[in-house]
Protein backbone atom coordinates (compact mmCIF):
# COMPACT_ATOMS: atom_id res chain seq x y z
CA UNK A 1 0.00 0.00 0.00
CA UNK A 2 1.35 3.42 -0.96
CA UNK A 3 1.86 6.18 1.56
CA UNK A 4 -0.82 8.90 1.42
CA UNK A 5 1.33 11.99 0.87
CA UNK A 6 -1.61 14.32 1.51
CA UNK A 7 -1.92 13.18 5.14
CA UNK A 8 1.63 14.37 5.90
CA UNK A 9 2.71 17.94 6.65
CA UNK A 10 6.00 19.52 7.60
CA UNK A 11 6.57 19.77 11.34
CA UNK A 12 9.56 21.22 13.21
CA UNK A 13 10.55 18.89 16.04
CA UNK A 14 13.38 18.81 18.57
CA UNK A 15 15.01 16.24 20.79
CA UNK A 16 14.43 16.60 24.52
CA UNK A 17 16.03 14.66 27.38
CA UNK A 18 13.42 13.54 29.93
CA UNK A 19 13.95 11.09 32.77
CA UNK A 20 17.25 9.96 31.28
CA UNK A 21 15.76 9.27 27.82
CA UNK A 22 15.90 11.33 24.65
CA UNK A 23 12.46 11.94 23.13
CA UNK A 24 11.27 13.81 20.05
CA UNK A 25 8.53 16.44 20.44
CA UNK A 26 7.14 19.27 18.26
CA UNK A 27 8.73 22.68 18.68
CA UNK A 28 6.32 25.10 20.45
CA UNK A 29 4.47 27.57 18.21
CA UNK A 30 2.85 25.12 15.81
CA UNK A 31 -0.55 23.46 15.55
CA UNK A 32 0.67 20.52 17.65
CA UNK A 33 1.23 20.47 21.39
CA UNK A 34 4.89 20.38 22.47
CA UNK A 35 3.92 17.44 24.74
CA UNK A 36 2.80 15.30 21.78
CA UNK A 37 5.09 12.33 21.18
CA UNK A 38 6.68 11.79 17.77
CA UNK A 39 7.37 8.32 16.42
CA UNK A 40 10.24 8.56 13.97
CA UNK A 41 13.65 7.15 13.10
CA UNK A 42 15.71 6.23 16.16
CA UNK A 43 18.68 7.96 14.48
CA UNK A 44 17.30 11.36 15.58
CA UNK A 45 17.83 10.35 19.22
CA UNK A 46 20.98 8.29 18.78
CA UNK A 47 23.06 10.35 16.31
CA UNK A 48 22.31 13.93 17.41
CA UNK A 49 22.66 15.68 20.78
CA UNK A 50 19.55 16.70 22.78
CA UNK A 51 18.19 20.06 21.69
CA UNK A 52 18.75 19.47 17.97
CA UNK A 53 15.86 20.63 15.76
CA UNK A 54 14.66 18.70 12.71
CA UNK A 55 12.13 19.21 9.92
CA UNK A 56 9.98 16.12 9.39
CA UNK A 57 7.04 15.16 7.20
CA UNK A 58 4.63 13.78 9.78
CA UNK A 59 0.96 12.96 10.21
CA UNK A 60 -1.24 12.91 13.28
CA UNK A 61 -2.45 9.42 14.08
CA UNK A 62 -3.50 7.10 16.86
CA UNK A 63 -3.18 3.36 17.04
CA UNK A 64 -6.59 1.71 17.44
CA UNK A 65 -8.11 4.66 19.29
CA UNK A 66 -5.17 5.15 21.65
CA UNK A 67 -3.30 8.32 22.52
CA UNK A 68 -2.68 10.56 19.47
CA UNK A 69 0.92 11.00 18.30
CA UNK A 70 2.83 12.25 15.26
CA UNK A 71 4.21 9.62 12.93
CA UNK A 72 7.15 10.24 10.57
CA UNK A 73 8.31 7.45 8.25
CA UNK A 74 11.75 6.20 9.33
CA UNK A 75 13.09 6.11 5.76
CA UNK A 76 12.72 9.83 5.04
CA UNK A 77 15.79 12.03 4.83
CA UNK A 78 16.79 13.81 8.04
CA UNK A 79 16.80 17.61 7.73
CA UNK A 80 18.62 19.26 10.65
CA UNK A 81 17.52 22.84 11.30
CA UNK A 82 19.71 25.57 12.71
CA UNK A 83 18.23 27.99 15.25
CA UNK A 84 17.68 30.62 12.54
CA UNK A 85 16.06 28.09 10.17
CA UNK A 86 13.73 26.93 12.96
CA UNK A 87 12.74 30.51 13.72
CA UNK A 88 12.12 31.21 10.02
CA UNK A 89 10.02 28.04 9.66
CA UNK A 90 7.87 28.97 12.67
CA UNK A 91 7.43 32.54 11.36
CA UNK A 92 6.33 31.17 7.97
CA UNK A 93 3.90 28.81 9.72
CA UNK A 94 2.32 31.68 11.67
CA UNK A 95 1.89 33.74 8.48
CA UNK A 96 0.20 30.78 6.77
CA UNK A 97 -2.47 30.26 9.45
CA UNK A 98 -6.03 31.31 8.81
Amino acid sequence: MARDIYAYRQVAVHSVERAGRVEIHPVPGQAFSPELHVQCSRRLCDDYPPGTCFLLDAKLTDRLGGTPYLYAWHGDDIKVLSASETKAFLAEFKRGRI
